[in-house]
C-alpha cells in the first residue's frame, strides 16, 4: 500500500501547515476550511494531517473521506436493515462515527447538501451524534478533526454555514519559479520511491507529530488572561463580525497557539496571529454586497474593506435605450422583462422539480443486501415478484441518485446590432430567468461575442452569484463574431456530458474567420460541428425587415428555436 505524503513535506504552505497544527491541537474550534486553487496541496496536507494525529495501539487515526453522493443515513447511521428482519434492534455506524478520533475530509465541501453541511458541523462542535430512526434512538463518540476544502470558482457555501466552520485559510499554488521547482521536485522524489521519500523526511515528521502531542496535552491547562477578553471582542467587532461564535473561537485558537508555542498563558500577539483565520470568512456575513468587479474582485481573496455604502453599493447599470435609437459603444444594459421564459430542451433549472427531496438529481432503486437506506416501493415490489410477503435480505433495495448536475453554456451576442434593437436588456433578463432556482450541483457558463471575437466571460461555475454579476454587468457594442462564438463553444462543450447550449443571436454575423472568407459561411460550418448536442437558440433580431438567419442556425443545430420578446 503507498503511503501517503508526509504532512512536515509539504512545501511553502506555512499558513495552511498553521492551520491545521491549530485544528490539530483543538478540535473544538469547530473544523478548518480550506479555500483556494486547484493543486494548492488542499487534500494532500488534510491527508498528511491525519496520519499526526493521536492513534490506538498499533492503529493509525482513522482518515474518513466524506463523497458528495452521501446519504444522510450513510453519514450519520442507520438501522441494520438486515437484523431487523430478524427482529434485532441493531445500528450501523455512520461515517461520522467511523471518524471518531481521526479526521474527517470533505473536498467540494461548498456542493455538499446545506442539511448534510449543518448535521456535520453540529457533531464535530459536541464530539458525538445521535441517530433516531422510529423508536430506536442511539448516541455514537465522533471525536474528529473536520477539515472542508473548496475551490471559490464553483460556488460558495451560504454565509450561515461559513460561520459554523470555526477556522478558514486561503492558499494558493506560490508563483516563485524556485519555490515552484521545489515542489515539482519533491513530489517527483515522492512518486519515484513513496518509502524512500517518507524515510527521508521521517526525523521532521515525528519532531512535528511530536509537537502536535504536546500541544494537545498542554491545550487544556492554556489559559486567557481576563485583560485580553476585550480584545478579542475588539477584533471581531472591529472586523464587522457579529457572530458571537468567532469570538469563543478566538478563544480557542489562541489558546492552541500558546500551547503550540509551549506557553500556558495567551498573548496579545496569539490572538492577533489567529485572528486572520477565524474572522476573514465571517466579514461578509450580514454586511452589504461587495462592488462589482471593476472596484476589486472578491473571488481573488479580497475582504471588503470599509463600511461606507460608496465602498459597498453594488454598480447600477444605465438603462436601455428606447427601440431604434443607436447606443453608444460599450454600453452596459439593465435587465428588463421577458413575455416568456425559455424553454430548455433538458430538465430545467428553474423549478427543479424532479430534484425534490435530493441536491443530486432523481433517484432510481438496485438491489443492496447490506442497504441502509430502504426504497420501500421496490424492496415490496421483489418479494411480491417472489409471491411472497416475507421480506429477506435478497428483496432490499435503496435509493441511489442519479447524476443531476447539468450544465448550460450561455453564448451571447452582445455586439451593437442587439443593442441597436433594444433587446439587450431582454436578453439579460432572460439569461438571469434560467438561473433562477439554480441548484448547487448545477453550472453554467458564459460565453459573449462582441467587436472582433468571443470572450468566455465565465468558466463553468456553479457559483450562482457570479454567472449574475457576470450577466449584469456584460457591456454592449461593436461588430458580431458569431463563427468566432461558435468555434469557442465547440471548443468547451467538448466531453461535456448534460450540457446544453443556449445561442442568443440575431444571425447577422460579419466577422470571418479568415480575411477572405464569408462571414455567413463561415457561420454556417461552425454551427455544423455542434450538430448533435441539445441546444435551444433564441432570436433576438427586430424590425420590419428580417432575414430569419437564427432560425437557419437552429435547422443546422438540430436545436429548438424561440423568439426572444421584451414583455
Amino acid at each position: 500500500m503507498t503511503p501517503d505524503y508526509p504532512l512536515a513535506a509539504v512545501a511553502h504552505q506555512p499558513e495552511l501547515l498553521f492551520a491545521l497544527s491549530l485544528l490539530a491541537v483543538a478540535p473544538s474550534v469547530g473544523g478548518l476550511l480550506i479555500r483556494g486553487d486547484r493543486g494548492a496541496a488542499k487534500s494532500t496536507a488534510a491527508r498528511g494531517l491525519a496520519l499526526l494525529l493521536p492513534s490506538g495501539p498499533d492503529l493509525p487515526a482513522p482518515f474518513v473521506n466524506l463523497p458528495l453522493g452521501a446519504t444522510e443515513d450513510r453519514v450519520i447511521g442507520t438501522l441494520d436493515l438486515e437484523a431487523a428482519l430478524r427482529g434485532e434492534a441493531r445500528l450501523k455506524s455512520g461515517l461520522l462515527a467511523q471518524a471518531d478520533g481521526g479526521l474527517l475530509y470533505i473536498d467540494e465541501v461548498n456542493l455538499l447538501p446545506d442539511h448534510l453541511v449543518d448535521l456535520l458541523l453540529d457533531a464535530s462542535a459536541m464530539g458525538v451524534v445521535r441517530v433516531q430512526r422510529d423508536t430506536l434512538s442511539a448516541e455514537q463518540p465522533a471525536r474528529f478533526a473536520l477539515v472542508g476544502s473548496m475551490n471559490p470558482e464553483e460556488g460558495q457555501l451560504r454565509p450561515q454555514f461559513l460561520d459554523r466552520f470555526g477556522l478558514c485559510v486561503e492558499v494558493s499554488a506560490p508563483h516563485a519559479p524556485a519555490e515552484r521547482a521545489e515542489i515539482i521536485r519533491r513530489r517527483m522524489a515522492f512518486e519515484a520511491d513513496p518509502t524512500a521519500f517518507v524515510q527521508q523526511w521521517q526525523e521532521a515528521q515525528v519532531a512535528l507529530g511530536q509537537r502536535l502531542v504536546s500541544a494537545r496535552h498542554r491545550f487544556p491547562n492554556v489559559s486567557v488572561p481576563d485583560a485580553l477578553l476585550e480584545t478579542i471582542t475588539t477584533l471581531s467587532s472591529e472586523a464587522g463580525v457579529r457572530s458571537l461564535r468567532a469570538d469563543l473561537v478566538l478563544h480557542r485558537a489562541a489558546r492552541a497557539c500558546a500551547a503550540l508555542e509551549q506557553r500556558s498563558d495567551v498573548t496579545a500577539a496569539d490572538l492577533h496571529r489567529v485572528a486572520p483565520f477565524a474572522l476573514l470568512h465571517r466579514q461578509s456575513v450580514g454586511r452589504p454586497p461587495s462592488s462589482p468587479p471593476t472596484q476589486g474582485d472578491p473571488a481573488q481573496g479580497n475582504p471588503v474593506q470599509g463600511n461606507s455604502a460608496k465602498e459597498t453599493s453594488a454598480q447600477q447599470p444605465p438603462a436601455s435605450p428606447p427601440p431604434g435609437e443607436p447606443s453608444p459603444p460599450d454600453t452596459i444594459f439593465a435587465p428588463t422583462a421577458i413575455s416568456a421564459p425559455l424553454a430548455l430542451n433538458q430538465t430545467p433549472l428553474r423549478g427543479s422539480q424532479q430534484q425534490a427531496g435530493s441536491q443530486h438529481g432523481g433517484t432510481r432503486a438496485v438491489p443492496n443486501p447490506q442497504a441502509t437506506q430502504l426504497h420501500v416501493p421496490a424492496t415490496l415490489r421483489s418479494a411480491l415478484g417472489r409471491g411472497s410477503v416475507q421480506l429477506t435480505a435478497q428483496d432490499i433495495h435503496t435509493s441511489v441518485p442519479e447524476d443531476g448536475g447539468r450544465r448550460v453554456l450561455f453564448v451571447a451576442d452582445t455586439s451593437g446590432s442587439v443593442g441597436t434593437s433594444g433587446r439587450m436588456g431582454a436578453v439579460k433578463a432572460a439569461l438571469l430567468d434560467v438561473l433562477t432556482g439554480h441548484t448547487r450541483r448545477d453550472r453554467a457558463a458564459l460565453i459573449v461575442f462582441r467587436g472582433t471575437g468571443a470572450t468566455l466571460l465565465l468558466d463553468w461555475t456553479t457559483d450562482r452569484a457570479a454567472a449574475e454579476d457576470a450577466i449584469r454587468t456584460a457591456p454592449t457594442g461593436g461588430r458580431t463574431p458569431l463563427a468566432h462564438a461558435l468555434q469557442l463553444a465547440a471548443d468547451l462543450l467538448a466531453g461535456q456530458r448534460l450540457a446544453e447550449l443556449v445561442l442568443f443571436t440575431d444571425g447577422r454575423a460579419n466577422v470571418p474567420l479568415t480575411p477572405a472568407s464569408d462571414p455567413w459561411t463561415d457561420t454556417l460550418t461552425a454551427a455544423a460541428g455542434l450538430r448533435g448536442k441539445a441546444a435551444l437558440v433564441v432570436d433576438t433580431e427586430a424590425g420590419q425587415v428580417r432575414l430569419g438567419r437564427a432560425a437557419q442556425l437552429a435547422r443546422i443545430l438540430g436545436a429548438t428555436l424561440q423568439v426572444l420578446e421584451p414583455a
